[in-house]
């Protein structure tokens, strides 16, 4: 992917409101590479700390493996936001999607 890509998917991500989630293939799709949902994980594995990388989630609304700490990592800092998350799962998933064109 192109270094474009990369900016734009690293600003989106910045700009999910707490309390809000998006999907990996969310964002991809918005920054103009709806099959890129991989590479949104890869640059979110080696993307800098400090954006909030716990508000994305699987297509699914379920916690990411590659997560630090894994899966039970990522309920735990979800669950410090305010998240109800059940097995993995966040439990008002679509109620918590953001969609920024909405």
């Amino acid at each position: 992917m192109s270094d474009s890509f990369k900016l734009a998917v690293l600003d989106l991500v910045g700009q999910i409101p707490q309390g809000k989630v998006m999907t990996y293939g969310d964002i991809a799709g918005l920054c103009g590479h709806p099959y890129a949902a991989r590479q949104v994980g890869g640059i979110a594995h080696f993307g800098p700390s400090d954006l909030p990388w716990h508000r994305v989630v699987n297509r699914n609304g379920d916690c990411a493996s590659g997560y630090y700490g894994g899966k039970e990592g990522h309920k735990q800092v979800l669950e410090q936001e305010g998240f109800t998350v059940e097995n993995y799962h966040i439990v008002d998933f679509e109620e918590r999607r953001w969609r920024p064109s909405q």
